[in-house]
């Protein structure tokens, strides 16, 4: 009755300790009281309505030319702790002025999904309540016909909104310092499974807390995920540092080991492995783990 929506038209979305129902007379209540500060902006006081284990607001938006005029795009999300390529404890809610139908907008939505918040991992971890929710009110009076260069420009502005959450989601990560990007290439079919195995490994993450260029534990954890590939074709790369050259450690002068230990301890770092020749590629990022993470996990329920 607050919101004056039929219940079919009401998309529900929570987190929280699995397992443990919300308290529906707070949940309705909460709604009656907030319904009469709805207002048309407000993202940036969504963002920070839903935030949990997060350390700041997640949202973003952009404007996007199109032949007929402009829409506009706007994204609120929240996520720090079980994460992983298959979602995890993650909210999103993409809101645009488009006219676009329902089919098109589910299709792009799902593409961008892919190539977003499925390339993330903070632990690894899958949850129960993952949704990504995107409403297109058709305010603008601006279509997105299927099959044009306006549904292309919109498809690539929602990827880049989508990507901007994804990436704040992982250097959001429950007590993380550094943000990782993997980038697997070869010609073998599990350049996504080596990927995933070194996102979510607890030694490579625990590495890359302490800023510790441990290059065997990639190595390893690559090697779980495809244990046949021949180490003669694999080769890591730290930023522009090749560490290992056919399974083995590249001996490396004072220059190259200082510039090592630099890109170890930014913020941010990259990483590239070559498990075979050929041109299949898998991208995912990832952030460490720390002592944060167990403190705060360690005292969720309690």
């Amino acid at each position: 009755m607050a919101v004056r929506l039929e219940p079919q038209r009401v998309g529900v979305a929570s987190t929280g300790v699995i397992g443990v129902g919300l308290d529906r007379d707070v949940v309705v209540s909460g709604i009656e009281r907030i319904a009469g500060e709805l207002s048309p902006g407000g993202g940036k006081v969504f963002a920070e309505a839903i935030m949990t284990t997060d350390r700041w607001p997640k949202h973003g938006s952009l404007a996007v030319a199109l032949s007929a005029g402009t829409v506009r795009l706007c994204a609120q999300a929240k996520g720090a702790g079980m994460i992983s390529p298959s979602f995890a404890t993650m909210l999103c809610f993409v809101e645009t002025d488009a006219a676009i139908d329902a089919v098109t907008l589910d299709r792009l939505l799902r593409a961008a999904v892919e190539r977003s918040f499925e390339r993330t991992s903070v632990d690894g971890q899958l949850s129960t309540n993952d949704s990504v929710f995107c409403l297109a009110s058709g305010a603008a009076g601006v279509a997105v016909a299927p099959g044009t260069d306006d549904e292309l420009a919109f498809a690539a502005a929602l990827d880049a909104l989508l990507r901007q959450l994804a990436l704040e989601i992982v250097a959001d990560g429950e007590g993380a310092e550094r943000v990782a990007r993997l980038l697997v290439r070869g010609s073998i079919e599990g350049v996504d499974l080596v990927a995933r195995a070194v996102a979510n490994s607890p030694l490579v993450k625990c590495a890359l807390h302490g800023a510790d260029p441990n290059w065997g534990r990639i190595l390893a954890a690559a090697g779980q995920a495809v244990p046949d590939v021949d180490p003669a074709g694999v080769h890591l790369y730290i930023e522009d540092v090749q560490v290992a050259r056919g399974g083995s450690a590249v001996a490396l002068d004072d220059a190259a080991r200082r510039r090592l230990d630099e890109a170890m301890a930014a913020p941010e770092v990259e990483l590239r492995l070559d498990v075979a020749r050929g041109g299949e590629e898998a991208e995912i990022f990832f952030c460490d783990l720390g002592h944060g993470y167990v403190s705060l996990n360690s005292e969720y329920s309690t």
